[in-house]
């Protein structure tokens, strides 16, 4: 008789969308009950912080970005970061050239929109770098707290907004900017791009072998997702639809933030590239007085996992 498959519970950074297309393509291609695994996908939101799911059992593995996963771990929840499929920082400033914008050096007495919830981190490590105080004044910068949408670039009530090259930018060009209007600084050209979207487990889970095997098909699974996504942009984007209980996305946008998710996946095999976690490290830590994380992580990622799942 066959053993019952595994139960893997995933959750999301966000809500449904191609951001998260590897995992949707897997579940869907059978790419997991081909490892015996019966994976449950658990969609995200603006009230939902994956720390803080796994940490109240809510999930066997969550996706974060590394800073706040790195912020969570010093602040005593021992996260580990199991595989890193984003190769690239997909975060943006995107600013109108109206508002006086051409430079970073034209951030100065300017409102800023930033997200929140673990998600300001990788913004306040690069103004501490610009030398800009994020309190205000002339010679700092206003931060503004932005929802989950491009209203205050649109309204005028921020020169900047935060975007992902994948997402919001599209919403600002789709409420009819041109993109000859704006100017965008990706954080990867600025040289202050940290590590987005990797898959992080619970710490004392690592000592249980059956826990370290399951996760070890479950990365050799979602991998083979996101590679069939990056070949299948628009089947990928199609099967992400499919999943999308809220019916909020539409295939347009989909399609076309499947394009540019593919070229942030691009380049990784999944396993967590060494010199990319000492740059967001380094990053975080050169926070000035008010630095994201104070001291260098100790334990804070493996290659156990990798070392398996991809060989």
């Amino acid at each position: 008789m066959a053993q019952a498959a595994d139960d893997v519970t995933l959750q999301l950074k966000w809500v449904t969308q191609a951001q998260f297309a590897g995992y949707y393509v897997a579940l869907d291609k059978g790419f997991y009950s081909d490892e015996d695994l019966n994976v449950t996908i658990k969609p995200g939101g603006p009230d939902i912080a994956p720390a803080q799911v796994i940490a109240g059992g809510g999930a066997d593995v969550v996706l974060d970005w590394m800073p706040s996963a790195l912020a969570s771990r010093e602040k005593g929840l021992p996260l580990v970061n199991i595989a890193q499929p984003y190769k690239s920082s997909g975060m943006m400033l995107t600013c109108r050239k109206d508002a006086g914008i051409e430079t970073p050096a034209d951030f100065k007495g300017k409102t800023l929109g930033v997200w929140f919830f673990g998600n300001e981190y990788p913004f306040l490590s690069w103004m501490s770098k610009l030398g800009y105080s994020t309190e205000g004044g002339p010679d700092g910068v206003t931060v503004l707290k932005q929802g989950f949408n491009v209203d205050p670039l649109l309204q005028g009530q921020a020169a900047c907004v935060s975007t992902m090259t994948y997402n919001e930018y599209w919403q600002v060009i789709d409420a009819g900017l041109k993109p000859e209007e704006l100017v965008v600084f990706k954080y990867e050209d600025q040289g202050v791009a940290t590590l987005e979207d990797g898959m992080y487990v619970m710490e004392d889970n690592l000592n249980d072998p059956a826990f370290v095997d399951k996760m070890v098909r479950f990365v050799r699974a979602s991998m083979k997702g996101w590679k069939w996504a990056e070949e299948n942009p628009k089947e990928a984007a199609l099967i992400v639809l499919d999943n999308d209980a809220s019916g909020a996305q539409t295939e347009e946008h989909q399609v076309r933030m499947m394009t540019e998710v593919a070229k942030l996946t691009a380049g990784s095999n999944g396993a967590l590239d060494v010199d990319d976690y000492q740059r967001t490290v380094q990053s975080l830590l050169s926070g000035g007085s008010d630095p994201v994380i104070t001291k260098e992580p100790e334990g804070a990622w493996t290659h156990a996992i990798t070392d398996k799942a991809l060989n």
